[in-house]
């Protein structure tokens, strides 16, 4: 199924492009959020990987230490078709020599000494670098460029990326079998229930965009403070409030459905009841930090940073239509 063309907060894309060319064209470098204790059972391995699945390095890891795969740990799955940098723990159990590590496409930068295991969720931000390409770029310089002025001073609305449902959308239809009472394997449960909960979400963050309010705050809201997952309700939308949503301080939430959801299709309801799915809530805007570009008549290359949870591709469509070679 072909996923809807939600609506865009700044206005059509200025240019048609082409992304992830080479990996070397679609750069990630993740921030964890907390210091090393530089002691304890668990290795953390700073890790370069080039057109790898995270899940399967961890596989590998977890094969070269003689650990149980579910024992390996990392913050946050990674894009494939990519060059990305990121964090894994592995048990110093059978205190592995990780001199000797070969994995294709696999570069070991780093290795320090932590007590506790990385859990899922625990980075801070990821930085991106990421290359487009096509032609005669250089004619709209100064709309792209304003067009970016535009998004550093307002964000983007916050919406889940198509990656999140599938190739042609085919997570969707695990979840509709799910939701109609299909026994899953574990992850393919988990992925029905992700994809149901971000669907839902992006549609009525576009009703948001639609009626220009993602970025306002409206009374009966909930408010999510920027960069963590604490929310608040606003009952009233008074001179503070309204001023720390235009500084970026604090955000309009939208709710990410569960147990005791009211709005939704009927069936994913029902299913997100029966599994004792917990409502949960995620920011309708997008703040994008340092973020920046370089420009050529082939290319055009920018750098930001997003905060945990966040896509790229979000950015990215807010100024240019991508595809993939």
């Amino acid at each position: 199924m072909s996923l809807p063309d939600w609506a865009r907060a700044h206005g059509a894309p200025l240019f048609a492009a082409r992304i992830r060319t080479s990996p070397e064209d679609f750069q990630v470098t993740e921030e964890l959020c907390f210091e090393f204790t530089g002691d304890g059972e668990h290795d953390y391995l700073w890790i370069e990987k080039t057109g790898t699945n995270t899940e399967w390095l961890a596989r590998q890891l977890a094969r070269f230490a003689d650990v149980p795969a579910r024992d390996i740990g990392y913050a946050g799955l990674k894009d494939r078709h990519a060059v990305t940098r990121q964090w894994f723990s592995v048990p110093r159990w059978n205190s592995p020599d990780w001199g000797e590590l070969d994995v294709d496409g696999v570069n070991l930068l780093d290795v320090r000494r932590h007590t506790k295991k990385l859990r899922r969720g625990a980075h801070k931000s990821n930085a991106f670098e990421i290359v487009l390409r096509g032609d005669d770029f250089a004619k709209c310089a100064a709309d792209i460029e304003q067009r970016i002025q535009v998004i550093r001073e307002q964000g983007v609305p916050n919406y889940f990326g198509e990656q999140r449902f599938g190739r042609a959308g085919s997570n969707l239809e695990l979840a509709d079998v799910w939701a109609k009472g299909k026994r899953l394997p574990r992850h393919k449960r988990s992925i029905a229930i992700s994809s149901i909960r971000s669907f839902v979400f992006n549609e009525a963050l576009a009703v948001r965009v639609q009626e220009g309010t993602w970025n306002r705050l409206q009374p009966g809201d909930k408010a999510n403070l920027d960069g963590t997952g604490s929310v608040f309700d606003v009952d009233e939308v008074d001179e503070e409030l309204l001023q720390r949503c235009e500084a970026m301080d604090i955000h309009p939430a939208g709710e990410l459905l569960g147990d005791g959801s009211e709005a939704g299709p009927e069936a994913w309801l029902a299913a997100l009841c029966k599994a004792r799915v917990d409502r949960g809530t995620r920011s309708l805007r997008l703040k994008v930090n340092s973020l920046d570009t370089r420009i050529s008549d082939s290319a055009v290359t920018l750098t930001f940073t997003l905060g945990r949870g966040a896509f790229a591709t979000s950015v990215l469509r807010e100024f240019a239509e991508t595809s993939v070679d």
